[in-house]
């Protein structure tokens, strides 16, 4: 989201720029480290940051439902995604629940038993994956769709309607001119002068293209599988305010049952919040 100032000098309404319900990166940054930023930095102010402590509920909340008290985590083996699913593993283990981590490569595929299994042939019943699901069907398209029955996903695979962009476009098409929305649109751009070029499975910030009226420039840098050939969203362009040449963008954490949860903010020089953009803690004086 981005907030901004309207041409009476008002504050205008905070405006939807993307929803993330798939890969929770920055999940660290927002949740601890800029809470000890926080106390150490600025002590007895407030911050709105209640992350940590909601994500242990809920892991408290559906304990009952995992089989056999054992999570399975997995992601790429790199450090920002091996740094959040060992966070997630702690909140998890706070809520009472056992876990064990393997890199996505590590997953294996029993054909006799027709299941996933771990390094140790466990059986892997439930499972949390920081890995887009556009990319779990790439790589495991028959065995996936075989045992998604069986197995608990975390996050589950009705998520991938949530967290395409497209969706920025079916909100417009259902809530035309909501102060909260930018216009949006699949099939082109519909006369807009100033807009945004998105692919619908893209992240942080990759092949994007900011089209303006004085010009147009892209990240050229690429994301994923194949990106850009399922389509794009058009919308149009927020003027997001700019302070001392920095331009802030706010991420909105949401907790399932337990509701909005803080946030983290994003800075960068260009128009773009990439995965370079400076994470900045905030504070309530």
């Amino acid at each position: 989201m981005y907030n901004g100032a309207s041409s009476n000098g008002r504050a205008a309404p905070p405006k939807l720029l993307e929803y993330n319900a798939n890969t929770p990166t920055s999940l660290l940054e927002a949740s601890v480290i800029q809470w000890y930023w926080h106390l150490d930095q600025m002590p007895g102010t407030d911050q709105f940051n209640s992350i940590h402590e909601k994500l242990i509920a809920q892991w408290r909340e559906i304990l009952p439902y995992i089989k056999g008290n054992h999570l399975h985590f997995t992601a790429m083996n790199n450090a920002e995604d091996l740094t959040t699913i060992s966070y997630l593993r702690n909140t998890a283990q706070q809520g009472g629940i056992q876990t064990s981590a393997l890199a996505i490569g590590q997953i294996g595929w029993n054909e006799r038993a027709r299941e996933f299994r771990d390094l140790d042939e466990r059986r892997i019943e439930n499972i949390f994956s920081l890995y887009p699901w556009e990319w779990l069907l790439k790589d495991f398209p028959g065995p996936l769709l075989e045992s998604c029955p069986k197995m608990i996903w975390m996050e589950p695979i009705w998520k991938m309607m949530w967290s395409n962009k497209a969706l920025l476009a079916v909100l417009w098409e259902m809530f035309p001119g909501h102060p909260n929305l930018l216009e949006a649109h699949l099939d082109g751009p519909h006369g807009l002068a100033e807009f945004v070029k998105k692919p619908l499975l893209s992240r942080e910030g990759a092949n994007v293209t900011v089209h303006t009226r004085s010009g147009e420039f892209s990240t050229a840098r690429p994301y994923g599988h194949a990106e850009g050939k399922e389509g794009y969203v058009y919308q149009a362009l927020a003027p997001v305010a700019s302070f001392d040449g920095m331009r802030p963008v706010l991420g909105s954490w949401y907790v399932t049952d337990q509701g909005s949860a803080g946030i983290g903010i994003r800075e960068s020089e260009g128009a773009v919040t990439d995965n370079l953009s400076r994470f900045v803690p905030h504070f309530f004086d």
